[in-house]
């Protein structure tokens, strides 16, 4: 068998299980009632962040840049659309 498939499948499968993990985790801690407000500001800074990187990897590789700058751009405007929200 093709050692590529045989990396490919154990790597699916160690991420399927993490996924699995933290669901589970956030489940628990929705049913405790022990959910916080996400920090909205965090988004808008990983936002800030983001658009750079993206337009580095931009000339690198153009599909991983152009997702980088649209998370980016996303998360900047989760950030401002919350900015009342933000914790000092």
């Amino acid at each position: 068998m093709n050692e590529w498939l045989l990396v490919s499948i154990g790597t699916a499968g160690i991420l399927i299980i993490i996924a699995c993990v933290l669901i589970f985790w956030a489940w628990k801690q929705r049913k405790e009632g022990r959910m916080r407000e996400p920090n909205y500001r965090v988004f808008f800074i990983l936002g800030f962040v983001w658009i750079p990187i993206g337009i580095v990897f931009l000339i690198q590789a153009a599909v991983l840049g152009i997702a980088f700058i649209g998370l980016g751009i996303a998360y900047m405007a989760i950030g401002l659309a919350n900015k009342d929200k933000w914790n000092p």
